[in-house]
């Protein structure tokens, strides 16, 4: 199954200048304890941006650059190889960015986002889902507190 996993603000912002505008460690923890033992599909610029490969994932990249070869991420150069990664898994999650989500959003199954309850300035965003084809199955209230500042909520979509 090909997954999707995303934050975005209520404006759809999930990036400013290669990062993500907020910080918000619950986030991240939901981020690897549901990515954890799975494969993780990113673009080179969101690998770029994480600066090494994810510990406890099978960590693939996909790019058009085929000088790029990170030690410890798997490379590929089209979106057909991450069909074939699905096929060898049991799921494989999106993990960004932008141009990765927009690509892949019609093959995905199921989408896992967190829904920052803020607007954020920023120049990457998350595909808007057509509600015709998406319903919400799990919806979480996030905890606010010292570390966690914004009013948060995780869901769960499933293709319809």
């Amino acid at each position: 199954m090909i997954s999707m996993i995303a934050a975005m603000g209520e404006n759809h912002v999930i990036g400013l200048e290669g990062r993500m505008p907020w910080h918000l460690p619950n986030d991240l923890k939901f981020f690897k304890r549901v990515t954890s033992g799975h494969a993780v599909v990113m673009g080179r610029k969101t690998f770029v941006s994480l600066g090494k490969p994810l510990p406890g994932r099978r960590n693939i990249v996909v790019t058009r650059d085929r000088t790029f070869s990170p030690a410890g991420v798997e490379v590929i150069h089209s979106l057909e190889k991450i069909k074939d990664v699905r096929d060898t898994v049991e799921e494989v999650f999106v993990i960004g960015g932008a141009t990765l989500y927009n690509e892949m959003l019609p093959f995905a199954e199921k989408i896992y986002l967190t829904i920052i309850h803020e607007k954020f300035a920023g120049d990457t965003l998350f595909p808007k889902l057509n509600e015709q084809e998406w319903q919400v199955v799990s919806t979480e209230k996030g905890i606010i507190d010292e570390k966690n500042q914004y009013e948060h909520t995780f869901y769960v979509y499933e293709r319809k």
